[in-house]
């Protein structure tokens, strides 16, 4: 026999036995022993009376971490930190922007009040337009950041 015959025949079988069923029941395979749960209760996290605790001042008495009254629902409720501040921008990047939605936008407002546009006028909100999204692709810079390489996700 050759190599490929064995394949056919090893194929023919798997075909042959496709709808057969299986001979164990999985009600009669073991249960991995890793896969039982501890015999004990569950553990429960036990809070401190509320004499232990740290008194607060009466001004924040009841408040959150966010400053929202708290309530006996809202205890593992969690509020996530302040956002960084926005990073600041120069003053080409802005006319940049500006250029790149104010173009557009100025020729749908033109369209949607039926103003007649000259020549010029749609030439400049067209070039304002490319002008703006070619201004931002060349600051964008090409390499890497300068804080840092990252080659994914930080979860």
């Amino acid at each position: 026999m050759t190599p490929q015959s064995d394949e056919d025949e090893v194929w023919r079988q798997i075909v042959a036995s496709f709808n057969d069923t299986s001979e164990l029941d999985s009600a009669d395979q073991p249960w991995p022993d890793s896969e039982n749960l501890p015999a004990g209760p569950p553990r429960r996290v036990v809070k401190p009376p509320e004499e232990a605790r740290q008194p607060l001042p009466e001004e924040f008495a009841g408040l959150g971490r966010g400053g929202e009254a708290e309530t006996e629902d809202d205890e593992g409720h969690y509020v996530p930190p302040p956002p960084p501040p926005l990073p600041k921008t120069d003053t080409a990047t802005k006319l940049a922007w500006l250029a790149l939605f104010g173009g557009p936008a100025y020729l749908l407002l033109s369209a949607a009040l039926s103003w007649r546009l000259q020549g010029w006028m749609l030439f400049t909100a067209v070039a304002a337009f490319i002008g703006g999204f070619v201004a931002l692709v060349v600051r964008m810079g090409d390499g890497p950041p300068t804080d840092g390489w990252d080659d994914g996700a930080v979860v």
